[in-house]
């Protein structure tokens, strides 16, 4: 039985070897029993109960440097492009730059915007431009956030598919824009279709 127990646990290392998981494999030999942790939840192998200690995912990692420029102003440095970040003057800055906080909504649209456009060419949907515009919320007290954002798609083009248009930005909003991910955790993001022919 032992031997069978680690033929499990070596299949399993090499198959988390295979997805980058990083686990923590408890084997008892007296019971033959095998514990694993997959999506934050204990999984175990037979009828005792495992005895969890640490446990991590490697998940791809990524960085960004930046640099004190003097007074309010910081430079960094994205996917080897540089961004200067400042105050406005009225905020003891020389607003070289846009405010950090500004690169929340630049980020959304970006990340939702590239995925439109990715979807409606793989939909064979043809328009002239488009354009894009983020509208929030901020609240009163500190810290100031964000607390609702809405996204406007402002499509020109002729005969122009709503329901397509429409589908390409649910796909964008539900499946693959990692930013709206994250940030419908913290507030509620909503969006309207424009089409101007």
């Amino acid at each position: 039985m032992w031997a069978i127990a680690e033929l499990y646990y070596l299949l399993f290392v090499l198959w988390c070897q295979t997805i980058n998981q990083s686990v923590m494999i408890i084997i008892t030999p007296a019971d033959t029993k095998t514990c694993f942790l997959a999506e934050n939840q204990l999984i175990s192998s037979g009828n005792s109960i495992c005895q969890w200690q640490t446990s991590k995912y490697l998940h791809m990692k990524s960085s960004v440097n930046g640099k004190w420029l003097g007074s309010m102003a910081f430079e960094a440095e994205v996917s080897g492009h540089k961004l200067i970040m400042d105050a406005s003057n009225e905020g003891n800055g020389e607003d070289l730059g846009p405010r950090p906080k500004e690169l929340m909504m630049a980020a959304l649209l970006g990340c939702t915007g590239m995925d439109v456009v990715s979807i409606l060419k793989k939909m064979h949907i043809e328009y002239e431009s488009l354009d894009i515009r983020i509208e929030s919320e901020v609240t009163d007290e500190h810290p100031k956030h964000y607390s609702a954002m809405h996204i406007i798609y402002s499509f020109r083009g002729k005969e122009l598919p709503l329901d397509k248009l429409e589908k390409a930005i649910e796909m964008s909003q539900e499946k693959y824009c990692g930013v709206s991910a994250v940030y419908k955790k913290a507030m509620p993001i909503t969006h309207e279709i424009r089409i101007n022919e």
